[in-house]
């Protein structure tokens, strides 16, 4: 079994190329919960969702989020009426968070209902959530306290971040089914997702750490910046800002103790030295993805 530590977009990526390489029975993501936000009334999980979309090949390219065909009458009467619209939701979109919010409030979990929802849409690997108690990122930033959603979406990640807090996650557990497919992977991979708010707080639920550094020799983890640079979102900035440093160095700094081997781009090809002086292995190959040789190369290295 290889488990693959996910956030959204990049990890959704990676999973997708890691499906050629390998049976998509094989393949299992655990996902972070942590930006997960009650709208309107409706829980909503953009990183499960940004997943399923994706393999299921219902994404919206021209978005980068969010379902493909998508038409927004819904948010644009909201608006109409005064009501708050800043964070958009589709119409199709809509109906996942409708469907999810029904079973939570008849007593299913987080866990079933996403089981029920890619089985739906014909996702073909297993997606579980971290876990299924609430958990919530928390910035303390310049401008105050903000939550994940009022950071990333309203103020567009630019605003400087003094600390992240992920609030529930000392009393959250993981879920038996995130348990039992980290004790029995083969291969834990730590997706090119935001090392501070995507993977952060999946790991800061209470005794995940502990799962994967126990597994550590098993442990790659995919480096998510290149040429020192976060192809999209803070992670850079976050990684300075919050201590950790620069470069691949930060990354390797904010999962210390946990990973066997780190992937970097062959653009810093440079900085593997230091990061082998360390005690660290390190692998250079190409980590953009999008191209079907490079994407091989990638897969190979994760998998190798």
């Amino acid at each position: 079994m290889i488990v693959v530590l996910s956030g959204g977009v990049g990890a959704a990526r990676l999973l997708r190329v890691l499906r050629r390489a390998a049976p998509d029975e094989e393949i299992v993501a655990v996902v972070n919960v942590g930006d997960d936000l009650v709208l309107h009334g409706l829980t909503i999980c953009p990183d499960l969702d940004t997943i399923a979309y994706t393999l299921a090949g219902l994404s919206n390219d021209e978005t980068g989020w969010g379902r493909r065909d998508e038409s927004w009458r819904v948010m644009d009467e909201l608006a109409t009426l005064g009501g708050d619209a800043w964070f958009r939701l589709g119409d199709r979109d809509l109906a996942t968070h409708l469907y999810r919010s029904q079973r939570l409030a008849e007593g299913a979990t987080k866990t079933t209902v996403t089981a029920e929802l890619v089985e739906r849409w014909g996702v073909p690997v297993r997606l579980l959530p971290v876990t299924d108690d609430p958990v919530r990122t928390r910035f303390s930033t310049a401008i105050g306290p903000l939550s994940f959603q009022e950071y990333f979406v309203r103020h567009r990640h630019d605003v400087t971040v003094a600390d992240v807090v992920v609030e529930g996650a000392a009393v959250a557990r993981p879920t038996a089914e995130v348990v039992a497919a980290l004790d029995a992977a083969r291969r834990v991979v730590v997706a090119p997702s935001n090392p501070v708010i995507s993977i952060g707080p999946l790991l800061a639920v209470h005794g995940v750490r502990d799962l994967v550094a126990a597994r550590r020799d098993d442990v790659v983890a995919v480096s998510p910046l290149i040429g020192g640079r976060a192809l999209k979102g803070p992670a850079d900035r976050l990684l300075r800002e919050l201590g950790f440093g620069t470069g691949h160095a930060a990354v390797a700094s904010a999962y210390e103790g946990l990973l066997g081997r780190l992937v970097i781009d062959e653009s810093d090809a440079a900085e593997a030295d230091v990061l082998r002086s360390g005690g660290l292995e390190v692998t250079v190959c190409p980590t953009l993805m999008g191209d079907p040789d490079r994407d091989a190369r990638l897969a190979a290295a994760v998998l190798g």
